[in-house]
């Protein structure tokens, strides 16, 4: 048995291996402990409920509709899906009846299994799914329970079914979060699984037996590869955490070895820090900004290849020692072997000060199309700005336009029931065109300048980056949560602007306006000078084309699944601009 990831044909058997291996190690647990799973429990269980969907009938090649919080019922059912060569698929929460309906048809599955806090919307839903033949609920009143059909397959012998399984079997379905268009099905193999794991493990290989945190949703390529996939192939403890809020108060209880977040996540850990900061003693507030200083002069110097001079690197070791270590044990990030940020451009300047701090964040680029993995850096070998090397085994390059093309094992099968859009996007000698332009610098690392779709072309035909104009603006004005750029066929640039709830009430304390609503916040003209002045500063960091001209400073907050971003975080670019429209026409009149 390998000290990390386990090497296994299907996921299937290397859970089967990852049992034998380790089977007194908690696999899956709730924060609280009130669940604790050993990988010998988990199998026992998730083969009973195998035994129970043989019984409803589901057989090899077969969908299972999951739609289930994080939670230890969810590896339940997944593994036991996959144990039967089925494909389980999950659903965001937050979509809506006709959403559900639509995924539920498209993926042909006859089984659901629904947590009972979904069940209003699953079951608006089922009216228009006259395939679906079996709903099971969890925790709610059904035809079946959880409880029931777990019983009814006590005794399956599931490390037999799982040999039935083959590389080629699909292990899954991920549907896109439809922001073109409705969501596409996207068809994972057991043997796409098997090249992404090789490859990540070559590049960052994870701690047999460590410790990861399920909290984005199960639905997200993200979540189910880094936090469920990988971490079962290395024999993990996967801390279930139903709420992504909680996310800040898991972290030093689990110390994770490994730890993904979105962008929104690393910057709103780094808004919290920097608003504690912005209301301590004066003196101690002098002196962290004096120790970040010196720790983000030594790490330009190493991003530019320089070299370091002796004192300045006595300096910030003795400066990590005291100040930096005892901030990442309080954070939760002191036991990290790899943390990770990717699904959407992050601001530079959240990666220098995670940096600085002593936490060696890698901003890593994949997608749903590619198992998650498709550039990766070595944790000594980080680069802020680009989102790293080709993995191992891949191939990428860029077509005449500057589109990232991609070929390699992990790219899908298809979109599902979609033959025409995946002739589209894979062509006869398999590159995955991705909708992402990117650019190599001259040590072959890889930026991504921004979606090809979503790139601003102005009234005199400049091309430009929204993500690159948010980002600025983000990164030079913790007061903005969301920035959201508009400047297609338009003689200028504005922004619609949202605050950071949690920042900008810690900055509102502090500068004496007391407890205020957020919409009260953004119309306060205080707040507005301060975000002026933010956005006056990140246009600094734009050339003249790019910058921002006017914003509007929005007066609510901006929330994943809603109508202006996705349940991944992404913003709805379309749907924006149409919800917005009056506040768009009148920054140009």
């Amino acid at each position: 048995m390998p000290d990390g990831m386990i090497e296994a044909q299907t996921f299937a058997q290397g859970f089967r291996d990852a049992v034998a291996d380790s089977p007194e190690v908690v696999a899956v647990r709730t924060l609280d402990g009130a669940v604790a799973l050993t990988y010998k429990q988990l199998a026992t269980r998730a083969d009973a409920v195998a035994g129970g969907l043989t019984k409803l009938g589901l057989a090899k090649g077969d969908t299972v509709a999951l739609m289930l919080s994080n939670r230890p019922e969810f590896h339940i059912a997944d593994i036991a899906a996959v144990t039967l060569g089925a494909v389980p698929f999950s659903i965001y929460q937050t979509l809506s009846a006709e959403q559900i309906a639509y995924v539920v048809g498209d993926s042909g599955a006859r089984i659901a299994i629904v947590e009972g806090t979904f069940l209003e919307s699953f079951l608006e839903a089922r009216t228009s799914l006259p395939a679906l033949e079996h709903l099971i609920v969890l925790g709610g009143a059904g035809a079946m329970s959880f409880a029931d059909l777990e019983e009814s397959g006590a005794g399956f012998d599931g490390a037999t079914a799982a040999k039935g399984v083959t590389e080629s079997d699909l292990l899954t379905l991920i549907y896109t979060s439809g922001t073109t268009g409705p969501p596409k099905g996207v068809q994972l193999t057991h043997a796409n699984l098997r090249a992404a794991s090789a490859m990540l493990n070559e590049t960052v290989p994870l701690p047999a037996n460590g410790r990861v945190i399920s909290w984005l949703p199960s639905a997200h390529i993200a979540e189910r590869a880094l936090n469920y996939y990988f971490p079962i192939l290395c024999r993990s403890t996967i801390t279930t955490i139903p709420d992504p809020k909680q996310i800040a108060a898991a972290l030093p209880q689990v110390r994770p070895d490994f730890f993904f977040a979105v962008p929104r996540v690393w910057e709103k850990i780094k808004a919290g820090l920097e608003a504690r900061l912005a209301s301590a003693p004066e003196e101690q507030r002098k002196g962290m900004q004096r120790a970040l200083a010196a720790a983000l002069e030594k790490l330009r110097l190493e991003q530019a290849g320089e070299a370091v001079p002796a004192p300045l690197a006595v300096e910030v070791a003795e400066i990590d020692a005291i100040t930096f270590a005892p901030l990442r044990e309080a954070l939760g990030f002191d036991k990290l072997a790899f943390a990770s940020v990717g699904a959407a451009p992050t601001p530079p300047d959240v990666l220098e000060f995670f940096h600085a701090i002593g936490v060696k964040l890698a901003e890593g680029w994949g997608m749903s199309e590619t198992t998650a993995i498709g550039t990766l850096s070595k944790v000594d070998q980080i680069r802020i700005g680009t989102v790293g090397k080709p993995a191992p085994g891949l191939e990428i390059r860029l077509a005449a336009d500057g589109e990232v093309m991609i070929r390699g094992a992990n790219i899908m099968q298809g979109y599902r029931n979609l033959p025409d859009k995946t002739a589209e996007t894979i062509d006869s000698d398999g590159w995955l065109a991705t909708g992402d332009v990117g650019e190599f610098d001259v040590d072959g690392y890889l930026k991504i300048v921004d979606r090809k779709k979503e790139l601003i072309i102005n009234a005199a035909g400049k091309n430009m980056s929204p993500a690159n104009i948010e980002s600025a603006l983000k990164g030079a004005c913790p007061l903005i949560g969301q920035a959201f750029a508009i400047g297609d066929a338009r003689p200028y640039n504005t922004a619609l602007l949202v605050l950071d709830p949690d920042y900008s009430s810690a900055w509102a304390h502090e500068h004496g306006l007391g407890e205020k609503s957020l919409a009260d916040l953004s119309a306060d003209e205080t707040v507005l000078a301060a975000v002026q002045e933010g956005v006056d500063a990140g246009n600094e960091r734009l050339s003249r084309v790019e910058q921002i001209k006017k914003f509007t400073l929005l007066p609510a907050d901006w929330l994943p699944g809603g109508d202006e971003l996705t349940p991944t975080m992404k913003l709805k670019r379309r749907p924006i601009a149409a919800k917005y429209v009056n506040q768009i026409d009148a920054m140009y009149v």
